[in-house]
């Protein structure tokens, strides 16, 4: 069933280290062979040994339209033949820059870059150029990118500072960050009561996506608000995730919380690599070449990436996109919520606008803890019984899932179909 797959995975371990070029593709959280993607189109995708799934995945979330969509390859298609790169300024960057600020209040400025991880690091940086601060927040289990001060877990100890979690980290480089518990305002409280005056930057994941789909609750993202806010420190959201994912004006918008900086990506590239960050007229002011915060980047703004973005944008942002993509999001996860609870295996599922998480416990989590707590074994069981039967989840029980435009009731029947099979076999032998 995956012979061909088998084999370009045995030949890329010899020249990729792992075999991949982005750690969670190789299947080690859920065991087995990493399936090779050969095309998409729509809700689908196929693999080189032939085998279509329904996917789930979206290329971890920007494929919102679905795969392949004939108007975004056209206009893309359009600007590549005019030119791939110029490293100067285009028109097309002003068109992105007016459609998100117009689209999300808290940002009066915003900078392109190429990629979510960048994005952060420069978030934090220009942070830390405005306050003259050096301490950031982070909290346990959101993941904002591979930049070495973030690359943290919690202390031994409640209000500790951070141990690095990768090897070529100095302690150094994370002996600024703290990490705190997500969801609980009474530590965020705490911390700010001790450290304050040092806090540069609070960056929270205001929706959990890389620990699965985790929401907070309203009063730990108004608590961080007014603390930032009391503190002159700088709330930032990274809604590199649930940017034009959740709704038209993001987890922002969902919580009614204007946050100092935002940093988006996926869907703002519409499969291309874009990243940005933006906010504050007065923060933004402090970057280069206004102020004395360094920030550059050869391919930021590239064209033909910020072509596949707009393309993206302007159709999600169509009035009633985000209604009809709920609707389809809900259909998918409450139907698995069903067949789950008729085959008798605790199961629960939380989702908002495209976005979703299933946990193999009975309620949703909400806090870090209660995620490590699922049952990861029953889910790598379930993963792999739904990749039998033509449905691609992603392939770890801490990643969130995405749903498309282009999932529909077809693709649902064909989920649920699978499931019904799937969930007695997530049992323990």
């Amino acid at each position: 069933m995956y012979e061909r797959s088998q084999q370009l995975f045995e030949a890329s371990q010899r020249v990729i280290p792992g075999g991949v070029n982005s750690p969670v593709r190789a299947f080690r959280a859920v065991g087995g062979t990493p399936v090779f993607i050969r095309e998409g189109k729509g809700a689908w995708i196929v693999d080189v040994d032939g085998n279509r799934y329904v996917d789930y995945v979206g290329s971890w979330g920007p494929m919102i339209l679905g795969h392949a969509h004939a108007d975004v390859l056209s206009e893309v298609a359009a600007a590549a033949a005019r030119g791939l790169s110029f490293g100067a300024p285009t028109e097309l960057e002003l068109e992105m820059a007016e459609l998100i600020t117009r689209s999300l209040p808290s940002i009066e400025q915003v900078r392109l870059v190429s990629s979510g991880t960048e994005a952060v690091m420069s978030a934090l940086r220009l942070a830390r150029g405005f306050t003259g601060r050096t301490l950031i927040v982070k909290f346990e289990g959101c993941y904002h990118g591979h930049s070495d001060f973030l690359l943290v877990k919690a202390g031994s100890g409640a209000l500790t500072f951070g141990n690095p979690t990768s090897a070529g980290v100095p302690a150094e480089m994370t002996s600024k960050t703290l990490v705190l518990d997500y969801n609980d305002p009474q530590q965020a409280i705490d911390a700010f009561k001790r450290f304050g005056p040092d806090i540069a930057a609070v960056v929270l994941e205001p929706i959990a996506g890389n620990m699965n789909f985790v929401r907070p609750s309203q009063a730990f993202v108004e608590t961080l608000r007014r603390l930032c806010t009391e503190h002159g420190s700088v709330l930032i959201f990274d809604e590199v995730m649930t940017g034009f994912r959740v709704g038209a004006q993001g987890a922002q918008g969902v919580f009614a919380i204007r946050p100092d900086l935002t940093t988006l990506g996926k869907v703002i590239g519409g499969g291309m690599p874009v990243g940005a960050f933006g906010g504050r007229r007065d923060i933004m002011a402090k970057l280069a070449p206004l102020g004395p915060v360094y920030q550059a980047g050869t391919l930021s703004g590239n064209p033909i990436a910020v072509t596949a973005g707009l393309a993206t944008l302007k159709r999600v942002l169509a009035p009633g996109f985000f209604d009809s993509l709920a609707k389809t999001t809900a259909a998918v996860v409450d139907g698995l919520v069903r067949e789950a609870h008729i085959a008798g295996i605790p199961f629960s599922a939380a989702s908002l606008g495209g976005m979703f998480g299933l946990f193999f416990r009975p309620t949703p989590p909400s806090t870090f803890a209660e995620v490590m707590a699922c049952d990861k074994e029953a889910f790598n069981r379930f993963f792999h019984a739904m990749l039998r039967r033509g449905v691609y989840l992603a392939p770890s029980a801490f990643e969130a899932g995405f749903v498309s435009a282009a999932h529909g009731p077809a693709e649902i029947e064909a989920t649920l179909a699978a499931a019904r099979a799937a969930f007695p076999e997530s049992r323990a032998a």
